[in-house]
């Protein structure tokens, strides 16, 4: 699947990465790349959602990242 939106910090603790997709959903990001990780980042991003993976933020869809592009 791709989308577009902005990566956000969310979640308690230590917190986790996720993307404020323009579907208006958000999805918490599975085990991101470096430079996916700057909050306000405008990106379109190519992955999956994973089914299999539970996390403690619970904030929306794991998405696993494929590819990426700044926008």
């Amino acid at each position: 699947m791709t989308l577009t939106g902005v990566i956000q910090r969310k979640g308690f603790g230590t917190g986790t990465w996720a993307l404020d997709a323009d579907d208006g959903k958000s999805y918490e990001l599975h085990h991101p790349p470096s430079d996916l990780q700057k909050v306000g980042l405008k990106v379109k991003i190519d992955g999956q959602i994973r089914e299999d993976v539970m996390t403690i933020a619970m904030i929306g869809p794991v998405l696993e990242v494929q590819s990426f592009t700044v926008l």
